[in-house]
């Protein structure tokens, strides 16, 4: 059995919301609303949902660039959500971040060496000569080149920037990296090679990935497991071959309904979902989907699902499955 890396348990994390003259607290916005789950060494988990589902959130609220306001996050053994600010800091040198604008992810007045070097030298690896040499290295795991260490990020690609975004995630030998979007702001073209440098370095560095995205078609490329997040809540966690041969959670279906299949003979039935997101700061009671699900019931308005292995290795949260 492999080992778990990450453990999340009843993850929460609300911002408020304030208005009048004295800016007094009158609601929350609940972008992460108590999900849990596991990451297991060696694997890819990748996380899904339409935009404003809470899974940016997710990860920040991991690396406490965000501070939860409630549940524990387990890393390797340690209690992420337990420790103090600087030794968070110390930790994030197992835990990195591939962000998702290359633009404004890098600083434009440094060059791409000071850039890379920084993680080093944040937290104290190295003489100047060695991070000089891992800085080159780095460059030419992710396809670059020694020279292009004297540049600025204005004088790269978007799909080059993502590389050295990416060259910055490794330059602690991290166990786990959270890739938020990592792939969404750059050409189709582009994307594929991104992938394909990720799964490769993977494999040649042991990683583990948390892979965020809202493009389902590039999320089973790269993923092992899938989680499937709305409104702040994970509706359904599973092995990427099974999500994607019969997802279970009606959310899950219209999602996979609408992903394009590169067969023009090819017919399916597609879910069409009425109404809008509700709003995170005021969701239905309930199942927070039922307000926009084809097969909604009484009980799905009244009661919470619980979020619960129906098959091996399936979970979902959906009182359409409450007597497997």
């Amino acid at each position: 059995m492999t080992n778990v890396l990450l453990k999340v348990e009843n993850l929460t994390k609300y911002f408020p919301i304030r208005a009048g003259m004295l800016a007094r607290k009158v609601g929350d916005v609940k972008a992460v609303n108590g999900i849990s789950f596991e990451v297991y060494e060696g694997e890819t988990l990748g996380i899904v949902g339409e935009s404003g589902c809470g899974k940016s959130t997710t990860g920040r609220v991991i690396m406490r660039l965000h501070e939860p306001t409630g549940g524990k996050v387990t890393f390797d053994g340690v209690e992420l959500t337990a420790l103090s600010g600087e030794e968070m800091r110390k930790a994030r040198r197992d835990i990195q971040m591939v962000f998702q604008d290359p633009y404004a992810s890098l600083n434009p007045r440094h060059t791409i060496e000071k850039i890379l070097e920084e993680p080093l030298i944040v937290h104290g690896i190295g003489t100047p000569e060695e991070r000089r040499r891992k800085v080159i290295e780095y460059l030419e795991v992710v396809g670059l080149s020694a020279y292009h260490a004297k540049r600025y990020p204005h004088q790269f690609s978007g799909g080059q920037r993502q590389r050295i975004g990416i060259a910055r995630a490794l330059m602690t030998n991290p166990k786990l990296i959270i890739a938020d979007e990592p792939v969404s702001a750059l050409d189709v073209s582009i994307q594929a090679q991104v992938l394909n440098l990720m799964q490769k370095l993977q494999e040649d560095l042991k990683l583990t990935y948390i892979f965020i995205a809202h493009d389902l078609g590039v999320v089973r490329h790269i993923s092992d497991r899938v989680g499937v997040m709305y409104l702040g809540s994970m509706v359904e966690l599973a092995n990427s071959e099974d999500l994607y041969a019969e997802p279970l959670h009606p959310y899950s279906q219209a999602l996979l309904s609408a992903v394009p299949i590169p067969d023009p003979n090819y017919e399916r039935e597609q879910v069409i979902l009425t109404g809008d997101i509700p709003s995170p700061a005021n969701p239905p009671t309930g199942c927070t989907f039922h307000t926009r699900c084809p097969m909604a019931m009484d009980v799905c308005k009244q009661q919470i699902p619980q979020f619960r292995e129906v098959k091996a290795g399936h979970s979902v949260a959906c009182h359409l499955y409450n007597d497997r």
